[in-house]
């Protein structure tokens, strides 16, 4: 793909970011399940997810190396690019030379990322200039590449580092006037996600570029609730990956006692 369908194609994806109309990506872990999703007359652009690649290696999160997210996005682009269907990589926190990471899955062909606020190797949250120069940093990396349209989803942790809805904001804020496309606040502790309220807050704040995590299960705010709060992009993290491990947990249950 040349740089200027690149671009074309990046332009598209960060028209997808609508509050109100959100964006819903199913995030994929390998080759096959890219397969699954971008086959879907559904799908309008693929996401990988960090968690279930660093799983599939055997290692935690936060102690995946860069060599093995890069490996996996370059199988899941290798099927979703040829498509023409955007494509966003999940980057943890850039790692240590995040303009180089930034060139090189553009050079595979994706669109936009994720980047986290939390320095993995410390595993604390950066400072709030350490995280808005890191999103500045990609911006013109991106730009330096020759793709100034890529969208770089700038997501803060702070709800689960003792921070409240007014710090996640105030983040947010200063991401999106560094050049974030939209703004990913991750829930509060255990994976509790973000509430009504909260999600109210951050779309006001955020004039309604905000990603927000779907939990799946009981309890949790649905897609057509989130749309209605009018947030711009809908992701399930590992949602689906733990779907797909409790099928096959079961089946090899039922086959083993067979």
């Amino acid at each position: 793909m040349s740089l200027t369908n690149q671009n074309a194609t990046a332009a598209a994806f960060r028209a997808l970011h609508q509050p109100g109309n959100p964006l819903v990506v199913t995030n994929v872990h390998d080759a096959a399940t890219a397969d699954i999703v971008s086959s879907l007359p559904t799908c309008k652009a693929v996401a990988t997810g960090s968690y279930a690649i660093a799983a599939i290696e055997g290692v935690y999160d936060d102690d995946m190396t860069k060599e093995q997210n890069m490996t996996a996005i370059s199988k899941i682009a290798k099927v979703v690019v040829p498509k023409g269907i955007p494509l966003t990589a999940d980057l943890q926190d850039g790692y240590d030379d995040l303009a180089d990471t930034i060139k090189q899955v553009i050079a595979l062909g994706v669109v936009g990322c994720n980047l986290e606020d939390v320095d993995s190797k410390q595993r604390k949250l950066r400072s709030f200039d350490d995280a808005v120069s890191r999103v500045k940093i990609a911006v013109e990396a991106a730009k330096a590449a020759g793709l100034p349209e890529f969208a770089v989803n700038a997501r803060t942790d702070v709800l689960g580092h003792g921070g409240t809805v007014e710090d996640a904001i105030a983040r947010g804020k200063a991401f999106l006037e560094a050049g974030a496309n939209t703004v990913f606040v991750w829930g509060g502790p255990s994976g509790r996600g973000v509430s009504r309220e909260e999600v109210k807050q951050l779309v006001t704040g955020l004039n309604g570029r905000l990603n927000v995590i779907l939990r799946l299960g009981e309890g949790y705010l649905t897609v057509p609730e989130l749309r209605e709060l009018g947030v711009a992009r809908i992701s399930v993290g590992p949602g689906l990956f733990r779907v797909a491990m409790n099928a096959y947990k079961q089946a090899a249950e039922q086959l083993l006692a067979a």
